[in-house]
């Protein structure tokens, strides 16, 4: 019998033994009151690989005593989620409700989600959904509306040093050999906050002494992780990191770099779609108004990809990959939407003016909303001087236009019609 990966051998059983996610598994999280309450709703876990998705439903059906039926979205058809769904459905009366995992629910299609719903609408299911992509692009809306979504997030430094400490300690294989631990640099970069993939490349370095010491270094994970790390895989491995290679390529303003990490991402079989939604939203948040037609365009390719497919959709992801990195770049919108979010959010007691308010009522009206607003058409130039701030903040300036041939018309336009605020 072949012997399980180190990262399956380390699997924790208990919540108490779970690295991680303490704002969903710590004392105050929700997940422990879900246990201690025995009830527990459908829900979908998000979160990059390697975080322990799968782990925390695995034990909350052990913790709660539920049958478990953990499926793969890769292999799993609708045949088989009906067959699993029929037999819940006959099931005793006073039998517990169980638990279906749905591993990369990301990739079922709607026929596939449209026959969990039932189920999980009925309650003759509890579904637990993991993915690694927004939920609310590739999860349908009646299915996403009746689950709870939980984001969990990379491990931290001590989490990945404290699971190298208990694989050390705890593993039986790993007991039997002298470890020295001299560097840890590269385990945790190459990581990339993914246990997982961490425990897996710490489990390859040690196999790679026949006996003896084994010491840890940073050369000697480099040497051996160049042949055990996957050129790409789509599933994990590399997604994230080929993929920051590619925005960022775009984002420097780099053509050559753009297009051979999409060649890189083509190759391995990535799913377009995701490609062309991240090329939307660099197109907004690094472009942005230095150039607008950029939106247009990385929303048209992501149409285009959409109906017509691979191997054509190539030609089309290329053309809007390097315009996006010939285009002039700008974050100012980006910006402000962040500070504007912030600043609202310590402002929110702050009333709307009264002239800002609607009075879609006699009362209102008697109350001044909506008195001495001014109409800006009524005005020359479509524009009159007021204000459109709560009375507390009046003059914040949240947009700083970019320094490029776009934004600086915007900047001559705002210093024409608002130059208390835009002096410059």
């Amino acid at each position: 019998m072949s012997t399980p990966p180190l990262a399956e051998r380390m699997r924790p059983r208990k919540l108490e033994d779970y690295l991680g996610q303490k704002h969903l598994t710590g004392p105050d999280g929700v997940l422990p009151k879900f246990i201690k309450s025995g009830n527990l709703p459908s829900m979908i876990f998000w979160g990059p690989p390697g975080v322990g998705k799968t782990t925390l439903a695995n034990i909350l059906a052990h913790s709660l005593n539920k049958e478990f039926y953990s499926l793969s979205a890769i292999s799993t058809g609708v045949k088989e989620v009906r067959e699993i769904i029929e037999r819940t459905e006959n099931a005793g009366l006073f039998q517990s409700t169980p638990i279906v995992f749905i591993d990369e629910i990301h990739r079922f299609n709607k026929a596939q989600q449209d026959a969990l719903l039932g189920a999980v609408e009925k309650g003759n299911i509890i579904l637990i959904g993991a993915t690694t992509e927004n939920p609310s692009f590739e999860v349908i809306s009646a299915l996403l509306s009746r689950c709870q979504v939980y984001v969990l997030k990379s491990l931290e430094k001590e989490d990945l040093m404290e699971l190298l400490d208990r694989a050390i300690k705890q593993d039986e294989f790993l007991k039997t050999r002298d470890i020295e631990l001299k560097e840890t640099q590269a385990l945790l970069r190459l990581s990339g906050g993914d246990g997982r993939k961490l425990l897996n490349l710490f489990e390859a370095v040690i196999l790679s002494y026949s006996d003896g010491k084994c010491l840890v270094t940073d050369d000697i994970v480099m040497q051996v992780a160049q042949q055990v790390i996957p050129l790409y895989d789509k599933k994990g491995e590399q997604h994230y990191d080929v993929i920051s290679a590619f925005i960022k390529s775009m984002r420097g303003s780099d053509p050559n770099g753009a297009v051979y990490w999409l060649a890189r991402m083509l190759n391995g079989g990535e799913d377009i779609l995701f490609i062309a939604r991240r090329m939307i939203i660099l197109a907004s948040e690094d472009v942005g108004n230095a150039n607008p037609n950029a939106l247009v365009i990385a929303n048209s390719c992501f149409q285009a990809v959409n109906s017509i497919g691979m191997p054509e959709a190539r030609i089309i992801l290329s053309q809007t990959a390097v315009y996006l990195a010939c285009s002039p770049k700008s974050n100012a919108s980006y910006m402000a939407i962040g500070e504007a979010m912030s600043k609202a959010a310590a402002t929110a007691h702050l009333p709307v003016p009264l002239h800002l308010r609607n009075a879609p009522t006699k009362l209102m009206k008697q109350l001044d909303y909506g008195k001495d607003y001014m109409y800006a058409h009524s005005y020359e130039g479509n524009f009159v001087q007021q204000n459109y701030l709560p009375d507390d903040i009046k003059g914040t300036v949240f947009y700083d236009p970019g320094k490029n041939a776009k934004e600086e018309e915007f900047r001559r336009y705002l210093k024409k019609m608002w130059e208390s605020i835009y002096p410059y």
